[in-house]
């Protein structure tokens, strides 16, 4: 007895679900677990790899609270990039933004006599006013946000070196202010304790909010969006202020830990926060960038590192090995939306 194409369109879902589970060959299956669960696979990949390798080094508590230091900056600013590219725009300016503020941090604290937290406060706000300027511009001026977002960096960066002059900033910092570095809880850093306040608040935001769905339906097709009444520009330009706001806290925390400021320091976390982002579009929501798949991006890249250090690897060894990863992120995220959009179709 066969089964017609009629037969099947009344066949109740799970009997359809069963025949095309029965369809799935062992090769699409591993496809399949491979496009939506690589990035985890590749975590314990590394793990086992480097634990194999450096038995006595790299499975300590060190290694650990190393890579969880070397992923606070770029988990924050891969988080502001993720809500931009979520939008279909790009925010080049993040890590120029990054270094004048935690610049702004350390002149404040040193040659004036404004109390720490109003800085914290002054600096932020300034950061969310360079996400507002990049927004108009996207917006209003119709600048091409790659553009747009790459001048305003640049200046960014010009303003850091003209409020340096070329110096290093340095001077007593008041105790509670490194304490935003210095303190742990439950043996975790209280600014790792920030970036995961961060991912669940994002979380909520695109999974529970309507905010979240609308800024995923701009990113997706924009010009359908505002046919249903999305107002797109207004969620555009406050995405940007939100990156923006989102880095300002990082370069709070990053001039409390480094406790000095300098304008060498920030365009280097450009091209991680970036992997971060496409990366992370790879796994948990394959073809759309979310949360907690940057987070788990931003993990398997410092496990990377840290072990290829610990291998003896040059100090050329991170570049390389984030450019790869960039070129590698790029091709996943497109192959990622295109099985998205199939399986829509199908």
């Amino acid at each position: 007895m066969t089964m017609t194409n009629s037969d099947l369109s009344r066949a109740p879902e799970g009997a359809s679900t069963a025949v095309s589970l029965e369809k799935r060959t062992l090769g699409q299956t591993v496809l399949h677990v491979l496009s939506n669960h690589g990035l985890f696979l590749l975590a314990i990949l590394f793990v086992v790899g480097y634990a194999i390798l450096l038995p006595d080094t790299f499975l300590t508590k060190q290694t650990f609270r190393a890579i969880v230091a070397a992923s606070v900056i770029v988990s924050f600013l891969s988080l502001a990039e993720m809500l931009v590219v979520a939008s279909n725009n790009y925010d080049l300016s993040i890590a120029y933004n990054l270094g004048l503020t935690h610049i702004l941090v350390m002149g404040l604290l040193t040659r004036t006599e404004i109390p720490w937290y109003a800085v914290v406060f002054i600096v932020i706000a300034l950061s969310a006013l360079v996400g507002l300027v990049n927004g108009l511009l996207v917006e209003f001026a119709k600048i091409d946000s790659f553009i747009a977002t790459l001048g305003v960096g640049t200046i960014l960066y010009g303003l850091a070196a003209w409020y340096t002059n070329g110096a290093q900033l340095v001077g007593d910092l008041p105790a509670m202010f490194t304490g935003i570095n210095d303190t742990t809880i439950f043996n975790l850093p209280l600014p790792a304790i920030f970036v995961a306040v961060l991912v669940l608040a994002l979380w909520v935001l695109f999974e529970f909010l309507p905010i979240g769905r609308q800024i995923y339906a701009i990113g997706g097709n924009r010009k359908a969006a505002e046919l249903t009444g999305i107002p797109a520009r207004r969620i555009v330009v406050g995405v940007f202020v939100a990156s923006g706001l989102i880095v300002g806290i990082a370069g709070v925390v990053l001039a409390a830990r480094l406790r000095v400021g300098q304008t060498a320091v920030g365009p280097e976390f450009l091209l991680p926060a970036f992997v971060g982002a496409l990366l992370g579009s790879t796994t948990i929501r394959p073809g759309r960038v979310n949360p907690f798949g940057t987070i788990v991006a931003v993990l398997v890249l410092a496990i990377g590192i840290a072990g290829l250090q610990q291998l003896g690897g040059g100090f050329y060894v991170e570049p390389i090995f984030q450019g790869a990863s960039l070129i590698l992120s790029v091709g996943l995220a497109g192959y990622a939306a295109r099985r998205r959009r199939e399986g829509r179709r199908s």
